[in-house]
């Protein structure tokens, strides 16, 4: 089959995915493990928020009419507390940020514009209805939904959840993902390699990123280059909700991966993909199971799994909005590569982000490399030439 660009392959895998996933299976956690889980229920806020208009400054609640002017002060009121009486004509209250406003008081004036002497008050500015007050309601109406099911829950969703009395919340169960890495050439990450071995590094850089999308990511034995052991090991990858497979799906006498797969009855929808790392790249589906046969080199299988593998992991998790950030920063140095294919390259990005410098590496295999950068640099596939200065695409890490 023809190769996809990269914009092709990235929009297939949504689609594709978006159009057949499953549905997920839902389980309760406590607020405290909710975070990073994908929210499979509508969350409303149980009040309005806030339940009263409250200030925002620290200074004096008034009414707008009496200012500017002198007023006498009848109280004060501090967070936590309600002041009882009501601020009349000529008359001021005390207050601090996040106390109530009292009846009667349709302004606060910060306390760096007013001058206190005793129990008397001086503003000598004119003073707006509503000025430094949040009015009831205005973050959130009673009943109104304040999170959607679908959304990953960062920290700021966490405290929603607990503004508005949830100990406990309806997650998406995390999907399930098979690692398959192949190849008579892998030994485990804990065994001395002969000279013309490698160890299997593919698989714990595959469950890392598995669950810092939010997978269980579920290691296999290393299949080896024979079609019956390649079989079985697939077989029982496809029991996962996904199966990631590395190595095997170049066009050597000894990769078998396409091989196997298509025994199998799968539907492959590409093989390869135009971009560096990761133009062998096999996305498809077989008894009811998305899979990816990934390049077998470190780079490129970290790569092509935040390209692809990771939109699909989060689909397939419940999560709705599916986005790649790709910010501009600015080269540090002149670069330029051959066009016709999207590279994604080993970077440096700056502290605050700004400037970003390419890493020096050997190659795809090159796991050092990758080790030093913390982004990746995006050159586009019909652009040869970038100048130092010039802002160019990148892709955190």
């Amino acid at each position: 089959m023809p190769p996809l660009t990269f914009h092709e392959a990235r929009e297939c895998v949504l689609s594709t995915v978006r159009g057949a996933r499953p549905a997920c299976a839902v389980e309760e956690v406590a607020l405290r493990d909710a975070a990073g889980r994908v929210l499979a229920e509508d969350v409303a806020a149980d009040r309005d928020t806030p339940p009263l208009a409250r200030s925002v400054r620290d200074g004096y609640a008034v009414r707008a009419s009496d200012a500017p002017g002198e007023l006498q002060v009848i109280g004060e009121v501090r967070a936590g507390e309600f002041f009882a009486g009501a601020v009349g004509p000529g008359q001021a209250v005390e207050i601090m940020t996040g106390a109530p406003i009292p009846d009667g008081a349709d302004a606060v004036v910060m306390v760096e514009h007013a001058l206190r002497v005793e129990d008397r008050v001086r503003i000598d500015r004119q003073t707006e209805p509503q000025q430094f007050i949040n009015p009831r309601g205005c973050e959130a109406a009673a009943n109104e939904v304040v999170l959607r099911a679908g959304v990953r829950l960062d920290y700021s969703c966490v405290a929603a959840l607990a503004a508005f009395g949830r100990e406990n919340v309806k997650v998406f169960r995390k999907p399930p993902v098979s690692i398959l890495a192949t190849g008579d050439e892998i030994v485990e990450a804990g065994q001395t390699p002969e000279s013309f071995q490698i160890r299997n590094s593919n698989a714990w850089s595959l469950a890392a990123q598995v669950a810092r999308a939010g997978g269980e990511p579920i290691m296999l034995p290393v299949a080896r280059d024979n079609q019956d052991h390649t079989r079985e090991m697939i077989e029982r990858g496809l029991a996962a909700d996904l199966l990631l497979l590395s190595g095997g799906v170049s066009a050597g006498k000894y990769d078998l991966v396409e091989r196997v797969l298509a025994g199998l009855g799968a539907e492959f929808y590409f093989d390869r993909v135009l971009i560096q790392p990761g133009q062998p790249l096999v996305f498809g589906r077989a008894r009811g199971k998305f899979f990816f046969g990934l390049p077998g080199n470190p780079a490129s299988t970290m790569v092509t799994f935040e390209l692809f593998a990771r939109a699909a992991l989060e689909l397939l998790g419940g999560q709705e909005e599916i986005a790649l950030h790709m910010p501009y920063a600015r080269l540090t140095r002149d670069f330029h590569h051959r066009p016709g294919i999207e590279r994604f390259l080993p970077a440096r990005l700056s502290a605050d982000g700004a400037e970003v410098t390419p890493v020096a590496w050997s190659g795809s295999g090159d796991i050092p490399a990758m080790t030093r950068a913390n982004a990746y640099l995006v050159a586009d596939a019909d652009r040869a030439e970038y100048p130092r200065g010039e802002l160019i695409r990148v892709l955190l890490k």
